[in-house]
């Protein structure tokens, strides 16, 4: 048995008993709903073993089970392993999410127990009508992982800086003006923002509180007359205590929020209950009214401005040079027969090398992947320094990377050869390439989400009878989170990203993939920008400009698999590439991606 976690769950169900708790909840969120959260909000990874980004998990008197989703099936069944916690593989069929679990499972008038301050308000909103049926209760002011984590991490509190207007496109005076307007319509009186990127977005300022992601956590309070930033302000750079007061914004310390809420009164408030916790909530006086409304900033940042748009085009060909650099740079070492002797943290090490010689690189837009054969098929692998295998012969190695830069966010993914492949590792290299091509060319009519748009890149799996358990595309932050909403390209609409329309602006992942456990992996990323086509009497269509500038592996490609229209934008792009890469290269590095990137026949 793994004893770390059975002690830790152990001491937990002695704390629920003592406090008359029949189930317990730990889910991945901050006090913020964020995807990815600081050390000293890794809640639900210490007291389980598992570290994937999403997930929750069920605690109750006689089992625990975890919920995650396909991205981490494999990874979470192995840190899993001898814990005495059940994998509940989300999505799959029998399997019941965790509402409806509680509702099956928990006794009659019995007791459900979190912390509010971790649990979104629409969860907490399902939670409470699959529990009616039980007559039981809910206790949400507990955070009883706090009282057993007696060495946990310090709460963050990095630099916060202002992130200049050459690189957002528009000043933060023009977006709370804007956001007043928001409220007008609303006849609001005021606004809480409470996600993170939704904040550093509408200030334009940046922090470094959770790793990879430049944000910093803050709530804030945008009134017609009166605007708040909730952080504390010794942890803000004199830039930035300047900019908010010639913004006329107020800093008051980062929890007095919970406190200043109960004073409001009579008044109408907007709120998105994604993204406000329910401690939150429950602080308002109950006279004040809360409007659910998307945030504002939701969908406004997620439309790059025309400086946006210029300055992601240069982040992705300084992060091109880096990438390209790096293939090369494993070819080199497979032609002189060392591939075999680099592990995978080497390949991440050397890529964060190359990155670093870039003009503007702030760091990594999140923990990098390089995995080698069957680490491939972990679709979230993260390789760890002396855990890490060498690279293997005749096979793929799969490397998911991203960067922040003043220009953008990056992230990429290329699977290449190490070796020799075999025709089938070649077919299916080629079949996930023409899905993730045929979504690049995609032109649709104005309208469409991208739940219309999925298909085209699973259509060349489908056909071999083959899938991928994961999203095809997410949305992407301008200096802000690698995966943001409401943009994004999948099979079914997520919860904030139902009916949203693919708009002009929006920057948005191309990631078909394969993975077969024990085998290896295949993914194929690239930046995708939406614009306008030609508009016609039958409307408005739409289609992509790709942002990313990276050769694919050509010897894992099948010319002959690939329908003409595929094989010439293929063409295209390589040729594209080689235009904006070759002149910051190396001679041999010059000539190797010439040979890469010349045009492929059948």
């Amino acid at each position: 048995m793994n004893e770390t976690i059975t002690n830790r769950i152990s001491k937990l169900r002695d704390l629920m008993s003592q406090h008359s708790i029949d189930a317990y909840l730990v889910v991945s969120d901050d006090f913020h709903a964020s995807e990815y959260v600081s050390d000293y909000f890794k809640t639900r990874a210490y007291l389980s073993g598992f570290t994937g980004s999403a997930g929750s998990l069920l605690v109750m008197k006689d089992w625990a089970g975890l919920w995650t989703d396909g991205r981490y099936f494999l990874q979470a069944a192995d840190q899993l392993k001898e814990t005495g916690i059940e994998l509940m593989k989300m999505g799959e069929d029998g399997v019941p999410t965790v509402t409806d679990y509680l509702e099956q499972h928990i006794p009659h008038h019995g007791v459900l127990g979190f912390d509010g301050r971790t649990i979104r308000v629409s969860l907490y909103q399902l939670m409470k009508e699959a529990l009616q049926g039980k007559n039981a209760t809910i206790q949400s002011d507990l955070d009883l992982v706090g009282e057993l984590w007696t060495d946990r991490p310090a709460f963050p509190k990095e630099k916060v800086w202002v992130l200049e207007e050459q690189y957002t496109g528009e000043s933060t005076k023009e977006k709370l003006k804007n956001l007043r307007k928001t409220l007008d319509e609303k006849k609001a009186d005021g606004m809480i923002l409470a996600t993170l990127d939704d904040i550093a977005w509408l200030f334009n300022l940046r922090g470094n509180d959770i790793s990879y992601n430049p944000v910093f956590l803050s709530y804030a309070y945008i009134g017609q007359q009166l605007t708040i930033l909730y952080r504390d302000e010794e942890t803000l750079t004199e830039e930035a205590k300047k900019m908010l007061k010639e913004n006329s914004v107020e800093i008051r310390p980062y929890f007095q929020i919970y406190k200043d809420v109960k004073e409001i009164e009579n008044e109408t408030i907007v709120v998105d209950e994604h993204g406000i916790n329910i401690a939150l909530k429950n602080s308002f006086s109950k006279d004040t009214t809360l409007l659910n409304e998307k945030n504002h900033t939701f969908l406004k940042k997620a439309i790059k401005n025309e400086t946006e748009q210029q300055n992601e085009r240069k982040a992705h060909v300084l992060d091109g040079i880096a990438v390209t650099k790096l293939i090369y740079w494993l070819k080199k070492q497979q032609q002189d027969g060392t591939v075999t002797s680099l592990k995978e943290t080497d390949v991440c090490e050397k890529l964060e090398e190359l990155r670093k010689q870039g003009q503007g690189y702030l760091g990594q837009s999140f923990a990098p992947i390089a995995a080698t054969g069957k680490n491939g098929a972990i679709v979230h692998y993260e390789p760890i320094k002396g855990e890490d295998e060498n690279l293997e012969e005749n096979n793929f190695v799969l490397m998911d990377t991203g960067g922040q830069y003043y220009y953008g966010t990056t992230d990429i993914t290329r699977t290449v050869a190490i070796g020799k492949l075999t025709q089938q590792q070649k077919s299916h290299y080629t079949a996930v390439l023409r899905g993730h091509i045929r979504l690049a060319m995609a032109k649709f009519k104005y309208g469409s989400t991208g739940a219309n748009l999925d298909v085209l890149a699973r259509g060349p799996l489908w056909d071999l009878g083959l899938d991928y358990n994961h999203g095809t595309g997410h949305g992407v932050g301008y200096l802000l989170n690698v995966h943001e909403g409401p943009n994004g390209i999948r099979m079914k609409e997520a919860d904030r990203s139902v009916g949203v329309t693919l708009e002009e602006g929006m920057i948005t992942s191309d990631e078909p993939g394969l993975y077969l456990e024990g085998k290896y992996g295949i993914r194929i990323e690239n930046m995708i920008l939406c614009k306008k086509e030609e508009k016609t009497e039958m409307g408005q269509f739409m289609g992509f400009e790709t942002l990313t500038m990276v050769p694919y592996e050509r010897e894992a490609i099948l010319p002959e698999m690939l329908e003409n229209k595929e094989l010439e934008w293929l063409n295209q792009y390589h040729k594209r590439v080689f235009e904006q890469i070759s002149q910051y290269l190396t001679t041999d590095e010059q000539k190797w991606l010439k040979s890469q990137t010349n045009p492929l026949k059948k």
